[in-house]
């Protein structure tokens, strides 16, 4: 339902906080030209190129579990799916953290945002330079393979201040 919290909708937000954690930016940011970047479309089309750890907090420097950042972004991505009968249950999403469960396989597809992320990823020095920037978009699917046609340079983070225990 629109404009009143519902499962989906809490899926959905836990979905979008977990990716603002994960990669240290927020949701949705402008860039110099007024463009909006969204979060969940940039590491939707990174994961698509098997580079998904790209999207990492750089300040981090790299210091984390791979196998731990991964499984965050791609739940964070199911749960940011735009058809809400396509995200999982919150149940579902404790299951994969904990790694009691699968990851689904993700695919990019069509989202509200998608269009304008192409030509964005491209002219935004934000992306390129790692700085922070932010999305709220979701573009991810539980079941497929994933593909993309699309490249972008991308500079892995240099620095890192979380200790792995």
């Amino acid at each position: 339902t629109r404009g009143k919290a519902s499962r989906e909708s809490d899926v959905f937000s836990f979905g979008v906080v977990a990716l603002e954690i994960a990669c240290g930016r927020k949701a949705i940011e402008s860039n110099m030209k007024e463009e909006q970047i969204y979060l969940v479309d940039w590491v939707l089309e990174l994961h698509s190129i098997g580079e998904v750890l790209k999207a990492s907090d750089p300040s981090l420097y790299g210091h984390f579990d791979e196998k731990e950042m991964e499984t965050l972004m791609i739940v964070g991505l199911c749960c940011t799916h735009t058809d809400y009968l396509m995200r999982p249950t919150i149940r579902q999403v404790v299951q994969m953290l904990n790694f009691e469960a699968p990851l689904p396989i993700l695919t990019q597809r069509g989202s509200v945002h998608n269009a304008s992320f192409s030509s964005m990823a491209s002219r935004t020095p934000a992306f390129a330079n790692n700085q922070p920037l932010s999305s709220t978009s979701s573009s991810s699917v539980f079941t497929g393979s994933s593909q993309s046609t699309t490249t972008l340079e991308i500079i892995t983070p240099t620095a890192a201040n979380l200790h792995t225990y």
